[in-house]
């Protein structure tokens, strides 16, 4: 029987999605001109003392307002001061405590955060996820630190990139909504691509350094929430209109969202 050649067994490697789009020759002034209009003096990151506190936040945080996931944070380390509290009176006193202070989805995040709570206490016999922090700062460090995250229940990658970037202090390159819809207009990334490949190009696009990429978070959100909108966007205040192929469309009211 012939054997197989080496080349044939070898798994191939994948191709990066920047050679597939490269980032434009201007990528890097997008970059600056976000920092300098939105996070000229960039702030302090959120770090929970113990990183479980930010993933349940970052749940919280899920399909809610700012406003309604700090009310809920707030109500739930009230009445459960210790995730072994919640943890005893599982999915369904927790959906209760999470509805007491308003917003929707009660009962599906009460789920994802009672399945984190048995997860870990399952697999690590303690509610904490402090020996995030124990891996090294280095790439492998970081990928044993997000596949640590990922493997939680209900946590997604954007969650894993979000604690990763705030609450750990490692260059993850989270991409919210705002930052997609940005991507998209200025013609970025595809249009037809899901949030996941738009997340892992910026992860292949922006330098791997955790300032830069926690500016471009910062910024990137402000810019879509306050100029770049999902309708009526400000096009003539947008620092970035002279990339951008629709802004003329969508002063003229021609363009769609």
């Amino acid at each position: 029987m012939p054997s197989r050649s080496r080349s044939a067994s070898r798994p191939k490697t994948p191709i990066a999605l920047t050679e597939q789009v490269p980032p434009p020759a201007w990528f890097p002034e997008y970059l600056r001109r976000l920092r300098e209009t939105y996070a000229p003096d960039l702030p302090a990151p959120r770090r929970f003392p113990e990183p479980l506190g930010g993933v349940i936040r970052t749940i919280l945080a899920q399909q809610n307002t700012r406003r309604v996931a700090q009310r809920q944070w707030e109500v739930l380390t009230t009445v459960y001061p210790q995730w072994e509290a919640a943890l005893m009176d599982g999915p369904d006193g927790i959906a209760a405590t999470l509805k007491s202070a308003g917003g929707g989805l009660s009962r599906m995040k009460a789920d994802y955060i009672y399945g984190v709570l048995a997860h870990l206490e399952e697999t690590r016999g303690e509610l904490s996820l402090r020996f995030l922090r124990d891996f090294p700062q280095t790439p492998g460090g970081h990928e044993q630190a997000r596949a640590a995250l990922a493997a939680l229940p209900g946590v997604g990658h954007k969650t894993v990139a979000l604690v990763l970037l705030f609450d750990l202090i490692r260059p993850a390159m989270p991409v919210d909504g705002n930052m997609e819809r940005v991507a998209k207009r200025l013609e970025l990334v595809p249009t037809n691509w899901n949030s996941h490949k738009v997340e892992r190009w910026y992860g292949e696009a922006v330098p791997p350094d955790w300032e830069t990429r926690y500016a471009l978070h910062i910024s990137g959100v402000r810019h879509g929430r306050d100029t770049c909108r999902s309708q009526r966007p400000l096009c003539g205040e947008c620092v970035l209109r002279e990339f951008c192929p629709g802004a003329a469309l969508f002063e003229l009211g021609e363009a769609q969202p």
